[in-house]
């Protein structure tokens, strides 16, 4: 599958190109429609969260354009030091005073107008870091102690830190997206098996320590036990997808996003999409990223090396693996977990990180024979 030697350069994938900017269009357009009333309403101007979107995007856009241009195999001469910068952010959001407290979870840290939530960095720094160490130890992978348990262990650190601001659905997001990069490496299926019953139990600790996680598995159950409180926000995520049917209520034409369902330009705007867009605009929407997922996996193992391989692979699996989850949180399949929906959901942090992201995918696919 892996190939040693890099091909001569030739012009980035234009059909992943032509996908992302697809979605980016439909993000800024829906993040202006589910954002406007509430906008208006707190900052006097409706198109408060869209200007900012689209500045978000437009930076992310011109950071991708650069990345794209600067060879692939350079993260991984820098990818102790990314680790070591993303380890020190990890460490420094929870200090008080340096870190910000948003939603009950201390995520963020202030830079002027503007925050940047270091879980973000960690995901693509340790995606770097795994695709250096897994292709230079790749002998090794199958031994437990000199393979898996090493990387294993890096993991678990970052995923401790993340929870403890907590955020279960970032660290959740990195964990698989790690998993997954391991698993293409070639580790033994008898390790997962021991991690999958460890996990478990770790998970249900989790849930345990924090009432509030037993409380959205409840609402996830059984979501009208308790309509006004720990069921209100799939409940009425719900309801904007009923009423969107085939064809939906119209652009600009949602009911809950006035002030019925919660975070509707963050983590629930496909659920505003849904409504507004009806079933035709949300399957558009599945399409674009099942595009993207494709195009991703062909140019990751198209790439002439392993290196290429396992990092365009962990960054599309992370993009992947955040769709999942959100939209399955939208539809009511799993439990509330704070996931935003690549590309749509209003955020600088997570867009500009994962357009960063897709320039290095875009730069492998100038070596990848396609």
């Amino acid at each position: 599958m892996f190939r040693s030697k890099q091909n001569s350069k030739h012009a980035p994938d234009m059909l992943l190109t032509l996908t992302i900017f697809a979605l980016l269009i439909v993000g800024i357009v829906m993040v202006y429609s589910a954002s406007a009333i509430w906008a208006n309403y707190k900052f006097g101007d409706s198109f408060y969260f869209a200007k900012r979107q689209l500045l978000f995007a437009g930076v992310g856009i011109i950071a991708m354009f650069f990345i794209m241009n600067i060879p692939y195999l350079t993260w991984r001469k820098y990818a102790k030091p990314i680790l070591i910068v993303c380890f020190i952010l990890l460490i420094a959001v929870l200090i008080p005073g340096v870190g910000m407290v948003r939603g009950g979870a201390r995520s963020w840290i202030g830079v002027g107008a503007f925050s940047i939530q270091p879980a973000e960095f960690m995901k693509l720094g340790l995606i770097i870091f795994l695709s250096a160490y897994l292709s230079a130890n790749q002998k090794y992978i199958t031994s437990f102690k000199k393979g898996f348990l090493p990387a294993l262990l890096l993991i678990f650190v970052a995923f401790g830190l993340i929870m403890l601001q907590p955020d279960l659905g970032t660290g959740a997001v990195l964990v698989l997206t790690c998993m997954v990069m391991i698993f293409i490496a070639g580790a033994r299926i008898s390790h997962f098996i021991g991690l999958g019953i460890l996990g478990m139990i770790g998970f249900l600790g989790l849930i345990i320590s924090a009432p509030y996680r037993i409380d959205r598995i409840t609402a996830f159950l059984n979501p009208w036990e308790d309509p006004l409180g720990d069921g209100f926000q799939i409940i009425q995520s719900l309801y904007a997808i009923g009423p969107g049917g085939l064809m939906g209520m119209g652009l600009g034409q949602s009911l809950q996003k006035f002030y019925y369902l919660p975070e509707p330009h963050n983590d629930f705007i496909f659920a505003i999409l849904a409504e507004e867009l009806g079933f035709i605009g949300g399957t558009f929407v599945l399409l674009l990223f099942l595009l993207l997922l494709w195009r991703g996996i062909r140019i990751s193992l198209a790439a002439p090396d392993t290196y290429g391989s396992l990092l365009g692979l962990g960054i599309i699996g992370m993009i992947s693996l955040q769709v999942m989850i959100n939209i399955s949180v939208v539809i009511g399949l799993i439990p509330v977990t704070g996931i935003t929906l690549p590309f749509l959901s209003y955020g600088g942090s997570s867009l500009t990180l994962i357009l960063c992201s897709i320039g290095i995918v875009l730069n492998i696919s100038k070596y990848a024979r396609l």
